[in-house]
């Protein structure tokens, strides 16, 4: 090949690469990525595979690589969007707002997440279980940062006698487990309850706003 036809094909690769995507191709896009997050969310990464995705998605392999060349591509995807989720509702407790009031928002929020993306929280604890081997970044990154930043806000409203003394840490975790316990664990509850399953999140809900006022009133 001539240097004059290998400059052609760069030109054209980079033409391609930088593209805006169709229409057709968006919609394939979020088909594939709708289908690895069904199988990731429950066969977790290792247990997933690019065939079973492919499938899922009624698409045939080599189209499924056209979009994504690898299983790690798919996931590392999916990780990025669900991590914007999961900031959000961390990052709207206000720091002037009533402290009580702030906390119950947040364990709404969260609850609201696990009605809503239960496939994602399931992704999410999948990845956190294995260690967090593709998200260490993300964890050790802006969710930190974050983390910390609330962190040193409710301790505030602890010193300024606003809320009784917990440790900030125990009570975020302790948020996370109640909220989030209602998408990872769904088929254990499903099986737990014999009646009032349809209503679990309202129900769960005044449960736990109850709970969590109770113990953080002075």
């Amino acid at each position: 090949m001539t240097k004059m036809n290998t400059k052609a094909s760069s030109s054209q690769a980079r033409a391609k690469t930088t593209q805006k995507p169709t229409r057709i191709q968006r919609e394939k896009t979020s088909v594939i990525l709708d289908a690895a997050l069904e199988v990731f969310s429950s066969r977790g990464f290792r247990g997933a595979t690019l065939d079973q995705i492919a499938e899922q998605a009624q698409l045939s392999k080599p189209n499924l690589l056209y979009y994504f060349a690898s299983k790690e591509a798919l996931h590392a995807e999916l990780l990025s969007g669900l991590m914007e989720k999961w900031l959000e509702p961390l990052a709207h407790i206000e720091h002037n707002g009533d402290p009580i009031s702030e906390i119950c928002a947040y364990i709404e929020r969260k609850l609201e997440l696990a009605r809503e993306y239960p496939r994602e929280s399931r992704l999410f604890a999948n990845e956190i279980i294995q260690e967090a081997p593709r998200s260490k970044n993300a964890l050790n990154g802006r969710l930190k940062e974050l983390f910390d930043e609330k962190i040193k806000l409710i301790q505030s409203w602890i010193d300024r006698g606003e809320i009784a003394e917990v440790d900030p840490h125990h009570l975020i975790f302790s948020i996370w487990a109640t909220t989030q316990h209602y998408a990872d664990f769904d088929t254990q509850i499903r099986s737990m309850m014999d009646t009032g399953y349809d209503d679990r999140f309202d129900t769960a809900k005044t449960y736990l706003i109850d709970l969590f006022t109770k113990g953080l009133k002075r």
